[in-house]
This record gives C-alpha cells, sequence and structure tokens, in this order.
C-alpha cells in the first residue's frame, strides 16, 4: 500500500482508539470499562455504528459478542473472522483489545474500498469479558461462543455484588436468550491483532510479533476460613486468624513458580477479607491465583503444589478449600496461517520476529475449534493494564496491512 494510504489508515486508528478510551468509569484514571456496563454500552454503540458504515451485517449473540459479516458468495461457507476484545481492568489502558477490534473493522472498510467480493464471508468480531475483570474467569466471549462456557454456567456467573451475568445484559438491553454457542463449521479462521504487553518487539525494534504459541493458563480460587474476635480482647494463642493463614500461603507462592523454572509465574491478584473491619479478627479470605507456563507438565505440578501448600494449613481453627475458575492449556497457533502472515510481512517489506504470548487471549479458545493466529505490535516500555499503556498508531497500520492481506488470500476475495 501507497504512504497516504497508510497515514489516513493510522489518522483512523488514533480516532477510533481516542473514541472508545471515552467511554471509561474513570476518566483521567485509565480506561474502566466492564462487561455489560454504561461504558459497555457506549462502545457497543459505537462498534455497530462504524460497523454499519462499513457495510457490514450487525447482530449479537446471547453473551453479548459483537458480528459484523460481510457476505460471501459461496452459500454456507465458514467465515474468516478479525477481532479481539473490547472489556478492560479497572483503570487499564485503551489499547489491550480496542487495536484488535478497530483493526478489524478498519480491514472490513479496505474490502469496501477496495471494491472486494470475498468467497468465504468475513465477520469483525467484537468479544465480552475477555479480561474477567468483572466476571471471575476471563474469555467470557470466546469461550461461550466454543461452547466450553456452558448456559447453566453462564447464567450462575456473578459479579462482587452478586448481580448475574443476565441481569446485567438486561440493564443495558441485552438479549441472553439469544443463541451463544456457535457451531465450529461457520467458522473458518480466527485472526487476532494484540498488543504485546511485554518488552520484547520494542527491545529489538521490530513492528510485529508473530505469535507462535500462547501459554497455560489456570486461575484458581483459594478460600481461608477461620474464626473472628475483638482484636483487643482476643488472645494471640487463641487466634485462628484467616488472614495472617492466608498471608502465609501467598508468602510461599512465588518459589513454587520458581522450582518449576522456564518462565512459569505464580500471582496473586485479588485478596477479599471479611468482614474487613480494622478492629476485628478475618474469619474469612477469598484470593486467586493465576498460573501461566508454556508447558502444560509444569502447569499440573503448580496446581498440585498450590492444592498440597493450601491444605498444610488446615489446623488450629483453619479450615481451606481451593476452586477452579478457569484452566486453558497452552496453545499453539495454526501453522500454515503463520506461514501466510510471514509471506504478507515480506511481500509488504515489514519486518518481523517470532515470539510466544505470555498472556492468554481469546485465540487460545478459538484454536480448540478453528484454525486460530496473532498479530503482536510494540508496547512502549513494555507496560499494560494502567493508564500508561500505549502503542503508536502507526504500528496498528501496519498490522492492518498484514491482516487485510491475509483476509483477502483467506477469504479468497476477488
Amino acid at each position: 500500500m501507497e504512504g497516504v494510504v497508510l497515514n489516513d489508515l493510522q489518522q483512523r486508528m488514533e480516532t477510533h482508539i481516542g473514541r472508545l478510551s471515552e467511554f471509561t468509569a474513570t476518566p483521567g484514571n485509565g480506561t474502566t470499562r466492564l462487561t455489560y456496563s454504561k461504558e459497555d454500552l457506549q462502545a457497543r454503540l459505537y462498534i455497530k455504528e462504524k460497523m454499519q458504515e462499513y457495510g457490514l451485517q450487525v447482530r449479537e449473540d446471547g453473551i453479548g459478542n459483537i458480528f459484523g459479516r460481510l457476505e460471501g458468495t459461496l452459500t454456507g461457507a465458514p467465515s474468516v473472522l478479525i477481532g479481539s476484545h473490547f472489556d478492560s481492568v479497572p483503570n487499564g489502558g485503551s489499547y489491550d483489545g480496542p487495536a484488535g477490534v478497530v483493526a478489524g473493522l478498519e480491514v472490513a472498510a479496505l474490502f469496501k474500498e477496495n471494491n472486494l467480493t470475498p468467497k468465504y464471508p468475513l465477520e469483525v468480531i467484537a468479544l465480552v469479558e475477555e479480561e474477567g475483570a468483572r466476571f471471575e474467569g476471563g474469555l467470557m466471549g470466546s469461550r461461550g461462543i466454543t461452547g466450553v462456557l456452558n448456559e447453566e454456567d453462564f447464567k450462575n456467573l456473578t459479579d462482587k455484588d452478586g448481580i448475574k451475568t443476565i441481569e446485567a445484559m438486561a440493564e443495558i438491553g441485552l438479549d441472553s436468550s439469544l443463541p451463544k454457542k456457535r457451531d465450529p463449521k461457520t467458522m473458518k479462521a480466527y485472526l487476532e491483532l494484540h498488543i504485546e504487553q511485554g518488552p520484547i518487539l520494542e527491545g529489538k525494534g521490530i513492528p510485529i510479533g508473530l505469535v507462535k504459541a500462547i501459554v497455560g493458563l489456570v486461575q484458581l480460587e483459594v478460600t481461608v476460613e477461620g474464626k473472628a474476635g475483638h482484636a483487643g480482647t482476643m488472645p494471640m494463642e487463641h487466634r485462628s486468624d484467616a488472614l495472617v493463614a492466608a498471608a502465609k500461603m501467598i508468602a510461599r507462592l512465588p518459589e513454587l513458580a520458581l522450582n518449576e523454572g522456564e518462565g512459569s509465574v505464580i500471582t496473586t491478584g485479588r485478596l477479599n477479607v471479611f468482614p474487613n473491619g480494622s478492629n476485628v479478627i478475618p474469619n474469612k479470605v477469598v484470593f486467586t491465583v493465576d498460573l501461566r507456563s508454556g508447558k502444560e507438565e509444569h502447569i499440573l505440578s503448580m496446581i498440585e503444589n498450590v492444592k498440597e501448600l493450601v491444605d498444610s494449613y488446615n489446623d488450629s481453627g483453619i479450615k481451606t478449600s481451593v476452586a477452579h475458575q478457569l484452566y486453558m492449556a497452552p496453545k499453539a497457533m495454526d501453522s500454515d496461517i503463520i506461514s501466510l502472515l510471514k509471506e504478507k510481512c515480506s511481500e509488504l517489506d515489514v519486518p518481523y520476529c517470532s515470539l510466544n504470548s505470555g498472556a492468554g487471549h481469546d485465540a487460545m479458545v478459538f484454536s480448540d475449534v478453528t484454525a486460530a493466529a496473532m498479530l503482536f505490535i510494540p508496547s512502549r516500555d513494555g507496560v499494560s493494564h494502567c493508564p500508561e499503556e500505549w502503542s503508536d498508531s502507526k504500528d496498528i497500520a501496519t498490522a492492518v496491512q498484514i491482516l487485510f492481506e491475509a483476509a483477502k488470500a483467506l477469504t479468497e476475495a476477488e
């Protein structure tokens, strides 16, 4: 593509990202766009408006995912999906997720501007609740589409205030009775652009990363129960302090990952203390344990070691339990599509390198049912999930060019 087209794409990327960043519950302090919130609705309306503007047929499913479809000429042919998620973590950035959604939109725009007709349908997809910031587990939109998250489990999910998914959907006018699971035969491929969320590409000065594999991801929820009491009148030797027990467990978790090695990591990111009074001995603590590794044997080993560690504190009035919130095995991306992306990078004279993803993405869920691939673009200083998160719109525009060429090939557009 000529420079003028790249410049135009870059400007459109900046406009999209800027508009979507306005839909936040924390103006001036990052992007907070929780699933089925008022801000979700605002972003949803913008995305649907652009889909319609670009000539796509728009629909939503029973989980709130958005689809913009450019019909193909082959009857009943499977679609090539391009997109990402549009929810955020609390006080996150403007690029994690939305960069991939707007990239999908602009691929569709390029189809329209170049009067291309695909044989296989092209679908731009905007997914809900990838982050798991409101409803535990994460990757909810893609897990619903692929049937990993079934109807009953979806309906039983609640947020920290006890609001169920179907109640939250109704609040913003979404219909939870619509179909959620999608027949894998209707999907030919899934492509996702995402910010790297790490320092590798920026450090190498390379604009595009081709993801070879996504690490395995497990989320556990640990409950520690003790006995409440007055902070001043209960002697130390008579206490069953749930928070003290939990703190000892959490302090020992990092060594489990270090013992596994090969890049294995463990994180405790959420801690809820009950009754959470300054002068009350905590009688209950619930905390999360996030486990990640590129090899499934390390994942399984860490799960067992966490369970053994937690179980070892069942004593002196302390009772513990471990619940699984999410299990995703390490996933390799489709080698044929990776080869296609390499080919397009070379044709466009765009430098690239191959790397693994240390973060979980919807692509890992789709990879179980269809050919899936991911492109990474650099993240400034490698930071993400914070207001300082930033990626260059020129890199996004470059990635759109690559995705456009790949989508033309996959949809056999003419």
